[in-house]
């Protein structure tokens, strides 16, 4: 099972809101999701990023590849 680390796109049409979950690799972008470990919202000046660093190190050390732009998210929170 190839777990990822990945953003859950919700939110109204042209207003994006993101959820970081942690899911499978073969279920669909907004299909289920193993855990929620925070959510990014990049409508908002600065944009609003808030991840659970325990969960997301946990997750890493358990396997979970996050994508290049969670990624970028865990670092610029300082989690990486």
């Amino acid at each position: 099972m190839a777990v990822k680390i990945r953003l859950r796109r919700m939110g109204a049409k042209k207003a994006p809101f993101y959820r970081v979950v942690v899911a499978d690799s073969r279920f669909p972008r907004d299909g289920r999701s193993i855990d929620e470990i925070g959510y990014y919202d990049p409508t908002k000046e600065p944009s609003v990023v808030k991840i659970d660093a325990d969960k997301a190190k946990d997750w890493m050390k358990k396997g979970a590849q996050p994508t290049d732009i969670v990624k970028n998210l865990l670092k610029k929170e300082g989690i990486l």
